[in-house]
């Protein structure tokens, strides 16, 4: 297994940790976990294309423990009630952020089934949208005043990638009839 790889399941592994923290209302060590997890999925990537390696473990994985860590977040900052009252998230976020990831998901399994290939690439929308998913949960973390601004942003930004992907997905889909 190569490192890029370990990165990735450093990071999955870290998701209960980060989970963990945020439940025992310890934000600074939640905060800690965050930056590391982040810093991981910058190495990952990165380490992969210097050295060559990536892998089809990698290609699923690295985005799967993503997922995983910006999800729990957004869910556990608009359920668990640990955070000063204009710091708690409204439901809404995780709602239009995890369902993004969903209908994306469905989307590349149907891809996959109609053409029998998936070619799904992170767009630039989708990254600035992973960007500022990650700045809100740091802001949060940070008890930054304007914390739902930047939440806001993140979600119209997702809603956004989202109608992105899925024209490129039908457009994939089309082309293969």
């Amino acid at each position: 297994m190569n490192w890029a790889n370990r990165l990735t399941i450093l990071r999955i592994i870290l998701v209960p940790v980060f989970i963990g923290a945020l439940l025992y209302n310890k934000l600074s060590v939640a905060l800690l976990i965050f930056i590391i997890a982040t810093i991981t999925d910058a190495l990952d990537g990165y380490i992969a294309r210097a050295r060559n390696e990536k892998t089809k473990f990698g290609a699923i994985m690295d985005p799967i423990a993503d997922k995983m860590l910006l999800g729990s977040a957004f869910v556990c900052f608009s359920i668990v009630k640990i955070l000063p009252i204009h710091l708690q998230m409204p439901i809404y976020v995780p709602i239009v952020i995890i369902s993004r990831d969903v209908i994306i998901l469905l989307g590349v399994v149907a891809i996959h089934l109609l053409t029998g290939k998936i070619d799904i690439k992170p767009t630039i929308v989708g990254k600035i949208t992973t960007f500022f998913q990650m700045l809100t949960i740091i802001s949060v973390l940070l008890s930054f005043v304007y914390s739902n601004w930047i939440w806001n942003i993140a979600v119209i930004l997702t809603v956004i990638s989202g109608l992105d992907y899925i024209r490129i997905g039908s457009r994939q889909i089309n082309e293969k009839k």
